[in-house]
């Protein structure tokens, strides 16, 4: 399984959710961001290649529904509702990363 993980900068958030995520065996992992100033900036060809996208806040959601609407028509897209206020691989966000992810990617 294809998993995309998104915030703004791709500095904190996503980037700790690969980092927990990437050496998973039964998970391809990568991350992105939607600014301009993003560590590694959202593109069609990764949302293409995603089975699934989990999103930290609504706003990166509808900016993939404005901006790759044809893309992200058949994708599953989560809303994790993790604000930035964490730092990368902060253990709170850990944590709530793993608590969030985990229920769908069992599925």
């Amino acid at each position: 399984m294809n998993v995309l993980f998104v915030c703004s900068r791709n500095k904190r958030r996503s980037l700790t959710a690969e980092t927990i995520y990437k050496n998973n065996a039964e998970y391809n992992v990568r991350s992105a961001g939607t600014e301009p100033s993003a560590r590694i900036k959202l593109t069609t060809k990764l949302i293409d290649w995603a089975d699934i996208i989990f999103v930290m806040e609504k706003n990166h959601k509808k900016r993939i529904t404005e901006n790759f609407r044809e893309q992200s028509n058949d994708k599953h897209i989560i809303v994790l509702n993790i604000p930035d206020e964490y730092q990368y691989m902060d253990e709170e966000l850990i944590e709530m990363l793993k608590t969030s992810v985990e229920e769908y990617l069992a599925e």
